[in-house]
């Protein structure tokens, strides 16, 4: 009796073992992306999957590396948080590089240039970018329009939004008197809303890159080494283009 259950102890030690190296070789072998799926072309929800530009980078990046992508959508205040504490390997969702975000995280370099632009109603007394002063800007929290309202129109009203298409129904509806964000996914919204248009000027220019936990610099270069080739080669370019069709 004694012999049996020692010799049964030892199968369930090593089951043990074998399910808990199992385990750790499947989690190193995913590559976790955290992204805010509300960002079109760069990541938005086509047939019930998460698909766009920074998709199918993270995609091509994971395929190169040798891992299984994993994609994690959440409220793109969150992302950072995520990465810090290493629930997730990299994020991508339109993150521009700001010095303040780089005390908390570590960005690869850019990969695409964004110009960020004022979308309002077609029968909006607004004309140019003087004209937001005293109004009421509708923004997506914790983004570089947010952070850009807080510093260069401190007269105006920032109402914050964790999803763009509420801000979006905010300035339908009158609540909000305009919206700024990135071109591409503004003029997705225009095309979508027949009543809205975009201000014909840029209000300022800002970068993208995807971030790491601080100190992971063996990811980072492995993103950076990828990120170069599909500058390089236009593949980049063409899956913006893809995406914004």
């Amino acid at each position: 009796m004694l012999e049996r259950i020692k010799k049964g102890f030892k199968i369930f030690v090593l089951l043990s073992s074998f399910f808990l190296v199992v385990g750790c070789n499947n989690k190193k072998n995913e590559l976790v992306l955290v992204t805010e799926a509300g960002f079109s072309p760069y990541e938005y929800y086509q047939d019930g999957k998460i698909t766009g530009v920074d998709i199918e980078i993270a995609s091509i990046i994971a395929e190169r590396l040798n891992k299984k992508l994993v994609v994690k959508d959440m409220s793109f205040d969150f992302l950072i948080n995520e990465v810090k504490s290493g629930k997730a390997d990299f994020g991508a969702a339109g993150i521009s590089i700001t010095e303040e975000r780089k005390k908390e995280v570590d960005f690869t370099e850019e990969y695409t240039v964004s110009n960020q632009v004022v979308v309002i109603k077609k029968d909006s007394d607004i004309v140019n970018f003087d004209d937001l002063k005293f109004k009421k800007i509708a923004v997506q929290l914790g983004t570089v329009a947010d952070i850009y309202v807080s510093k260069n129109y401190k007269q105006a009203t920032a109402i914050r939004h964790k999803k763009y298409l509420s801000a979006v129904e905010d300035v339908k509806s009158g609540k909000a008197d305009c919206l700024i964000m990135d071109d591409l996914p503004a003029r997705e919204i225009v095309k979508a809303n027949n009543d809205l248009k975009i201000i014909d000027k840029v209000l300022f220019q800002d970068k993208y890159g995807m971030i790491v936990k601080k100190g992971n610099d063996k990811l980072k270069n492995e993103i950076n080494k990828i990120l170069k080739e599909l500058n390089d080669d236009g593949t980049i370019d063409k899956l913006i283009l893809k995406h914004s069709k």
